[in-house]
């Protein structure tokens, strides 16, 4: 009798220590901050990005888009693992794969924020919260079709954080039926905390377009710079975990190359910190490798971005090692055109001039480029902030 006394208090003591149910259903501990936002699309997969004002852990569920209730069933979850554990943070990256190519998806994020037990020995999570598919249009995503007949893309850079200009220029981008975006550097003059970023452009975009419209965030030289850049790829994934990749896309592959700095490594406004040179060198390996490879070379039309152009004639230190590391293979592998920035004025040159066999676009810092790519070449829209068309241009086969 006194053994099962002496259980039946242990077993009281131990409910009582628990945390109520209310601890662990009814109380909110966690909500969207900003986002999501879309990066890193293929033919089979995404990646969705966002921020929750407090640590949780975070899922995206999916449903096909076939009309159904999100609600009907219970839906496909995926979630973020870090060496085969989930992690609790206020960033959030899941990548949802095993899609089918050229395929309208619906989804939404989910987050559970953390109560911690009194004696910060468990892990207690409040309720779940998240966007709601029954009180809103759930958000949607459609994956890249390499067969698809043409795709229409925009192409912005050097904002250097004046979001201003970022809404000027984006404000369109749903109604004008762009597929994806592709930020061509110094979207930031440095990175210096989450909140510079956020206030940059990152609010916008995700207000604008992002959540249904990928970006491709391609980093310039000054995204290099500043404490935070660290960060850049937490928040802007891509498919190689490099900050340089390729997008394969209806008739086009287009190279989102890595411009590095524009002065030298041993500049002393980098305190010691660059390796760039390091890091193109490892860039051209990449890039010798990935134009013969069956992707590449099923294009029948072939895009190069790249933040700082080439330097054909002298220049600054960048450009130079970007001629002499890229260009050689560039020059081989049949691109039909290179949209670059930096400069931030508009500037076109025609085959020959800064390269030998292909054309060179430079987009200006308060302007945009719209290209629609088919099988027979690439057309194209310079337009300013207000939305005039300043020149077109056709590029074909």
């Amino acid at each position: 009798m006194r053994k099962l006394l002496t259980i039946a208090s242990a077993a009281l003591l131990l409910l009582l220590s628990l945390p109520s149910p209310a601890q662990y259903t009814g109380k909110k501990t966690a909500d969207i901050k900003l986002g999501p936002w879309l990066q890193a699309v293929t033919d089979h997969s995404f990646t969705v990005v966002w921020l929750t004002n407090a640590p949780a852990a975070g899922w995206v569920e999916i449903a096909p888009d076939d009309g159904s209730p999100f609600f009907q069933c219970d839906r496909p979850k995926f979630y973020q693992s870090i060496q085969g554990k989930r992690p609790i943070d206020t960033l959030h990256c899941i990548t949802v794969d095993g899609l089918q190519p050229g395929t309208k998806y619906r989804y939404r994020v989910m987050q559970q924020g953390v109560i911690t037990a009194p004696d910060d020995k468990r892990i207690v999570f409040g309720i779940p919260t998240g966007n709601d598919p029954f009180r809103m249009k759930p958000y949607e995503v459609t994956t890249l079709d390499p067969e698809a007949e043409e795709f229409d893309f925009c192409v912005i850079n050097d904002i250097h954080g004046k979001d201003s200009v970022f809404q000027a220029l984006m404000a369109p981008i749903k109604e004008d039926s762009i597929d994806m975006v592709l930020f061509n550097g110094d979207m930031l003059s440095s990175m210096d905390s989450e909140q510079q970023l956020i206030d940059g452009y990152l609010r916008s975009a995700c207000k604008l377009f992002a959540t249904d419209i990928p970006f491709y965030n391609l980093r310039g030289n000054h995204e290099s710079r500043g404490l935070f850049s660290y960060n850049h790829m937490r928040y802007f994934p891509s498919t190689t975990g490099e900050a340089f990749y390729m997008i394969r896309q209806g008739p086009a592959a287009i190279l989102m190359l890595d411009c590095g700095e524009d002065k030298p490594d041993s500049d002393v406004s980098y305190y010691g910190l660059m390796v760039s040179d390091q890091y193109r060198e490892k860039e051209a390996v990449w890039l010798a490798d990935i134009v013969k490879s069956k992707e590449w070379l099923d294009a029948s039309v072939k895009i190069a971005l790249l933040h700082i152009p080439p330097s054909k004639n002298g220049g600054w230190h960048g450009g130079m090692e970007i001629q002499r590391l890229f260009m050689p293979i560039l020059e081989e592998a049949g691109i039909d055109l290179m949209i670059s920035g930096h400069i931030h004025r508009y500037s076109f040159s025609d085959k020959g001039v800064r390269a030998d066999s292909f054309p060179v676009l430079i987009n200006a810092a308060n302007e945009k480029h719209y290209f629609h790519v088919t099988r027979d070449g690439i057309s194209a829209k310079r337009i300013d902030m207000s939305g005039a068309v300043l020149k077109t241009y056709e590029f074909k086969k």
